[in-house]
């Protein structure tokens, strides 16, 4: 899944969930159930994402979303090979820049 999100320190809640396609209290909801998700928090209570909270939340989506696991599965799952499927993740989000580019390409000929 490729998320089109500008490149900044800190993401507010709003702009993390239109790049996903959730809904804001689903992320609510993914931070208390996974302790990958620590969005910065000011006093009056608005969370700020950072780069690594988006990654965090890109591999969870992909693995609810996308392969269908439930929350216990992605809990396990995360547990045992985290770094693993974070590599498959870059990976594939690389291969799909490279398809858009090569499509861009052949649509420009």
């Amino acid at each position: 899944m490729n998320i089109n999100l500008p490149e900044k320190r800190y993401y507010s809640i709003g702009e993390v969930a239109k790049a996903f396609g959730v809904n804001t209290s689903l992320l609510r909801y993914w931070e208390k159930e996974f302790k990958q998700i620590q969005p910065k928090k000011k006093s009056s209570g608005v969370r700020k994402f950072t780069p690594a909270d988006i990654e965090n939340i890109q591999l969870i989506h992909h693995l609810l979303k996308e392969k269908g696991m439930t929350i216990e599965g992605v809990k396990n799952h995360l547990s045992v090979a985290k770094d693993k499927e974070k590599s498959k993740l870059q990976l594939l989000n690389r291969l799909e820049k490279i398809k858009a580019t090569l499509t861009s390409m052949r649509d420009n000929l």
